[in-house]
């Protein structure tokens, strides 16, 4: 399993979510968001909206699988991403 912490640079509310949904299901990878004490699917559109990630919210990606690596790598870059620079 790989595990990475970051700090997100955008909120992932709706449209936002749904972006990374699609991103995350891209992968065959298992993958996770984790924020506090709460986790869910990141190819869970209703779970990423439950989570409400705000831009500063410390989370932590974890993906198991074969393309685990390029997942986290895409899926923190979407993240670290100022969503003016992205949208």
């Amino acid at each position: 399993m790989i595990e990475k912490k970051l700090q997100a640079k955008r909120d992932l509310q709706a449209r936002t979510a749904a972006l990374f949904v699609q991103l995350a299901g891209k992968f065959e990878a298992n993958t996770k968001i984790a924020v506090g004490n709460k986790q869910t699917s990141c190819k869970s559109l209703l779970g990423m909206i439950s989570l409400s990630v705000l831009e500063g919210y410390n989370v932590v990606l974890t993906a198991e699988g074969t393309d685990a690596e390029e997942a986290i790598k895409e899926l923190s870059a979407f993240m670290e991403e100022k969503a003016n620079d992205a949208e």
